[in-house]
């Protein structure tokens, strides 16, 4: 079932125009696109008219959601907005979900709640899910059920040449391959179908830890340790938090550094799993528990107010702790500098099983993740001697990970990938039509 278009007149904007300004408001305020015309779409058709223009215009085309992952401040150009396509429909028999591209997951959790299935959805509600899964889509259940990716039944796109296909695997399967992990890179995602799992209910939550009462590198020493003994089905990751004193957060957050390990699993024994985290000290909250799966958000409670922030990963084959704790003190709140968030994720599992997509590096066996608020400038300060700890270990980075980062490409893919991915990008689009993204060039 595809979703029928609405007969709605297409609102374009160009510079100056009452509701430029807001239509390119997104959830990264640190910069925004300034295209030369905007395409507010609000169906298929408006996406192609949209790509014809900037192909008969010698522009650029770009696309953008909700504005969680863009890469950087981009000029000029075409840029369709994708917002008002927000339509999702649940077949509970197929245990599958038709979404179009403006879709937040936090749509598509309520929408499959009722049927008891679950999407395999990132950790921020306010995300766009088409975005997300055409980066590999890593979700809170990712060790149980894989990428979100590994799950995609079919796309319906607009190529360059301004035509709208519906792939599949068995329709188009070098194309089904290079949208799966490759972005944006090969035309706008209107809708795409995939499939739901049958979760109603989970144990998850966070033990957090005050990082001035307790040693941070002895929390992840110990979380590194865990993390051998867990089954494939249990999902978690570290987080390291220095929270500024300010007024705008809670007084038991303000000023203090937080450690917690966040926890996702469909099993019956939970609490006996996460027992030896709890022994790494004293625990400063607990919020372990059995939980629908609607309120899953709050294992994370990823902000959902817009900000400005840049960020980059580093998907590692392991993790040494005493580099860990070297990592620790380079971005905790007393090595200066702005504020900046550390994740660790643990991978393996069902992450680790071959996919017919592009999502690369299946083999690592940790994710870390570093965002820093405010300027870029002083992110990069921060960011690159903390990535810099890393590099024996690293093997790549992580495509939906990447936060105002659009001027580095290198490691998002092996370079098998990334070879096959740049000879389907000079098939699909050999002008570099969609290039104000992460781009894979011919």
């Amino acid at each position: 079932m595809n979703f029928a278009d609405r007969t709605t007149d297409l609102l374009v904007l160009r510079p100056g125009d009452p509701g430029y300004d807001d239509e390119l408001a997104g959830f990264q305020t640190g910069f925004t696109h300034r295209p030369s015309v905007v395409f507010a779409a609000s169906s298929a058709d408006d996406v192609i008219a949209a790509v014809r223009y900037a192909a008969d215009h010698g522009l650029s085309a770009g696309v953008q959601a909700t504005g969680h992952g863009l890469p950087g401040a981009c000029e000029g150009g075409v840029l369709v907005t994708t917002k008002r396509m927000d339509r999702v429909a649940v077949d509970p028999g197929a245990r599958t979900v038709r979404l179009q591209a403006g879709v937040r997951w936090g749509q598509v959790v309520a929408a499959a709640e009722p049927y008891g299935l679950a999407p395999l959805n990132g950790s921020a509600p306010s995300v766009g899910a088409v975005s997300y899964t055409l980066g590999g889509g890593l979700g809170i259940l990712a060790r149980e059920f894989g990428y979100a990716a590994d799950h995609v039944r079919s796309l319906d796109l607009v190529t360059a040449d301004g035509r709208l296909h519906q792939v599949t695997r068995e329709s188009d399967p070098d194309l089904h391959w290079a949208l799966l992990g490759g972005g944006h890179n090969f035309g706008v995602v209107t809708e795409l179908e995939i499939g739901l799992v049958p979760v109603r209910t989970l144990y998850g939550g966070s033990l957090a830890f005050d990082g001035r009462e307790v040693d941070p590198a002895a929390v992840l020493r110990a979380y590194e340790e865990w993390t051998r003994t867990v089954p494939d089905g249990l999902t978690s990751s570290l987080a390291a938090v220095p929270y500024p004193d300010i007024p705008a957060l809670p007084p038991h957050l303000r000023g203090r550094y937080v450690v917690s390990v966040r926890v996702a699993y469909t099993g019956t024994d939970g609490d006996q799993l996460v027992a030896p985290l709890r022994e790494s000290g004293p625990v400063l909250a607990d919020s372990l528990r059995e939980m629908p799966y609607a309120e899953s958000r709050t294992i994370h409670s990823d902000p959902d107010l817009p900000h400005a922030y840049y960020g980059d990963s580093a998907v590692l084959s392991g993790l040494d702790v005493e580099v860990g704790g070297a990592l620790l003190a380079a971005t905790g709140p007393d090595a200066g500098g702005p504020m900046c968030v550390l994740q660790i994720s643990h991978l393996g599992g069902a992450l680790a099983r071959p996919a017919p997509n592009s999502v690369p590096y299946r083999e690592g066996r940790f994710l870390v993740r570093l965002l820093s608020v405010g300027d870029r400038d002083a992110a990069r300060a921060v960011l690159d001697p903390a990535f810099a700890l890393l590099a024996p270990v690293t093997i790549g980075r992580a495509l939906n990970f990447a936060f105002g980062a659009g001027d580095r490409t290198d490691g998002l893919y092996d370079t098998a990938t990334l070879k096959r991915l740049a000879g389907l990008k000079s098939s699909y689009d050999p002008a570099n039509l969609f290039r104000e993204n992460y781009n894979v060039s011919a």
